[in-house]
């Protein structure tokens, strides 16, 4: 018997019920369960099949399992225990709404999550803090955001990635239209004769098992197993990001993302919890100091980065280092594809990824359930199985979440590109991004809104960033001398070619079906 976890109806005594291994039997009457429950769990039948039990996965396990979707929901993970990652570890304001808008802001308590305010961005140890903003044009605003006439700014959630996810699967498991099965998806079933995609086979307890769908969602992450069949771009990867947590570190802004700039690759600190900091370096591939022959990774940190903290973090950076947990994980770049296979969608990580530099994923994987929430619902698209008219919405889905989503993915890979500058006119840019938000106001409120995720204007995105490209090229101009003017115009020339081709073939690729 396959290894499933599921939530009984109320008549159950002690919920949640585990259908598990006959050395640990729960008994389970089956006239007290509804005919799709029975469905779901003895036949593996449902109406909605997801593989990957992250952040997107689980959240939409839930959503289409409530009212007024009540769908049937299996959701399938290779692994029921806690994760343990170094990144989606951030949760913008923007990602915070949309778990607000799915009833499941209670995830966010009881994981000793930590309030996020903003960023604190440190340029060769200058820094300049960059808060979220309340008055932001284009923003989305509910009526509690105002409260006695005083307006508040939105808040982000940091935490450790693996507490959130178990607080999620929870909160599946107590649904009782959703079966959280342990199974690994190997291969998807397809008819032969119409090559609609039916469902998945897996291995349960190395036993090999099939469950199908209606509608089939694969959302097993940044390392998917089913990417190549069915998504023709490839992931790019440039560099990684080595973590570490430091304990007891003391910020230079508490309560804010750091983001650390110098001579060498961005380094990011934040809160994940009343005590732990992670420290996320980045190192882009082929970097000499980093190679073996140099002593690896670990003494670019302890040699190069180090000494580019800020004082108060060093003391605990190094303690770190000394223990020598080192992790690290690739820092990836696919752009998004329209859905066109019958019976399937692909989503989350597996479809669509940006550097997580601005911490934008679980933002972009939330706010596509809300989006999926109205796209799919009961009254759009009564029967999943209606093929023809679920490509269609998701074909909606592809252009309508563009208003956020591609803001986020451009911004992330622009931003990466400007904070790891690796050439004069990058640097350049880099420069006058800085004093672009040493300018506050509107030059703060507008890019801080967009990577927050609560400014969905990509066109604003556009202004804001050849903003920065004319303020760099003004610097250069005004800190020559009149006899160097010819050679500075050309420079400034590079300057803004570089902005283009650091824009627009991000932009092309959002563009792109």
């Amino acid at each position: 018997m396959p290894h499933i976890y599921g939530t009984p109806p109320a008549s159950f005594p002690s919920p949640p019920t585990s259908i598990s291994s006959p050395s640990s039997p729960t008994i389970i009457k089956p006239q007290e369960l509804s005919p799709t429950t029975l469905r779901r769990i003895f036949h593996h039948e449902s109406d909605v099949l997801i593989v990957g039990a992250g952040i997107l996965g689980t959240a939409l396990a839930i959503t289409l399992a409530r009212p007024p979707h009540s769908r049937s929901v299996t959701l399938l993970e290779k692994s029921l225990k806690e994760p343990d990652r170094i990144v989606g570890e951030l949760l913008q304001p923007g990602g915070v709404s949309a778990l607000t808008d799915l009833g499941l802001e209670d995830c966010l308590e009881g994981i000793d999550s930590v309030v996020v305010k903003g960023y604190e961005v440190i340029y060769y140890g200058q820094g300049v803090e960059i808060g979220y903003p309340a008055n932001a044009v284009g923003s989305r605003r509910s009526e509690n955001d105002v409260v006695g006439g005083k307006e508040f700014r939105p808040e982000g959630r940091s935490f450790h990635h693996g507490r959130f996810i178990r607080r999620l699967r929870e909160e599946a498991m107590r649904e009782q239209n959703v079966s959280v099965v342990e199974s690994t998806a190997t291969e998807v079933v397809k008819c032969e004769h119409t090559g609609q995609i039916l469902g998945v086979q897996c291995l349960t307890n190395c036993e090999k098992d099939v469950y199908f769908g209606q509608l089939t969602v694969l959302a097993d992450g940044y390392a998917s197993r089913f990417r190549k069949q069915y998504i023709s771009r490839s992931v790019v990867s440039k560099s990684r990001f080595w973590g570490l947590e430091l304990i007891d570190a003391v910020l230079p802004k508490p309560l804010h993302g750091h983001v650390v700039l110098g001579d060498g690759a961005p380094v990011l600190l934040y809160q994940i919890g009343s005590r732990e900091t992670r420290a996320l370096v980045d190192v882009p591939e082929g970097l000499d100091t980093a190679s073996t022959k140099n002593g690896g990774v670990k003494r670019h940190l302890r040699e190069v980065v180090l000494p580019s903290l800020p004082e108060c973090v060093k003391p605990s950076f190094e303690r770190a280092l000394d223990e020598g947990k080192l992790r690290s994980m690739p820092n990836s770049f696919l752009p998004p594809s329209v859905n066109r296979f019958p019976g399937m969608v692909m989503l989350g990580d597996a479809m669509n990824m940006r550097h997580p530099l601005t911490g934008g994923g679980m933002t972009v994987a939330l706010n596509d359930v809300v989006l999926l929430k109205g796209l799919l619902g009961p009254e759009v698209v009564p029967d999943l199985g209606n093929t023809k008219l679920v490509l269609k919405q998701m074909e909606r889905f592809h252009w309508r979440r563009k208003g956020l989503t591609s803001v986020i993915n451009i911004l992330a890979q622009a931003l990466y590109s400007l904070f790891a500058a690796n050439d004069p006119q990058l640097k350049a840019l880099q420069l006058g991004c800085f004093r672009y938000f040493q300018c506050g106001g509107r030059c703060v409120d507008g890019p801080i809104g967009l990577l927050a995720g609560v400014i969905r204007r990509p066109l604003l995105l556009f202004y804001h960033f050849f903003s920065v490209a004319l303020l760099s090229i003004w610097l250069v101009l005004s800190g020559s001398p009149l006899y160097r003017m010819p050679w500075i115009l050309i420079t400034s020339v590079g300057i803004f070619y570089k902005a283009c081709v650091v824009l627009f073939p991000f932009i092309h690729s959002e563009l792109k079906r």
